[in-house]
């Protein structure tokens, strides 16, 4: 089974796909602060629920790259904050992207809590 497959990753790539699409419209003195931080801590959701499952087979690292996803992902919720309160992200489209993140939060958690589902060793 691919990492691809799961549902944390499937949309925690589906949401740093729509925050890279948002990160279009920011001005371009936002390019190397706003645009760069939203988009790497977008995508470092990913790339951490990957690592994750790759390492299953060791616990601890596997929880411990879930962790950084989840960090990743706060992080990510707080650029949104920062677009909103710039007036770059309008407030009904900022609740959107902030249920989804909350949405690849638990999902993120459910696989923290129970990590046999995903074949580790416990």
């Amino acid at each position: 089974m691919s990492f691809k497959t799961l549902y944390a990753y499937q949309k925690a790539f589906d949401l740093a796909m729509e925050v890279f699409k948002l990160s279009k419209t920011f001005p371009v003195e936002e390019r190397f602060a706003l645009s760069n931080q939203i988009i790497r801590s977008s995508r470092s959701v990913c790339s951490a629920i990957a690592e994750a499952y790759r390492k299953r087979e060791y616990p601890k690292y596997f929880t411990n790259k879930l962790t950084d996803a989840d960090s990743e992902n706060a992080e990510t919720q707080l650029w949104l904050d920062f677009a909103e309160a710039c007036e770059y992200l309008l407030a009904e489209r900022k609740i959107i992207l902030q249920s989804q993140s909350e949405e690849v939060g638990k999902l993120i958690n459910y696989m923290k809590n129970n990590p046999g589902k995903f074949g580790v060793k416990i």
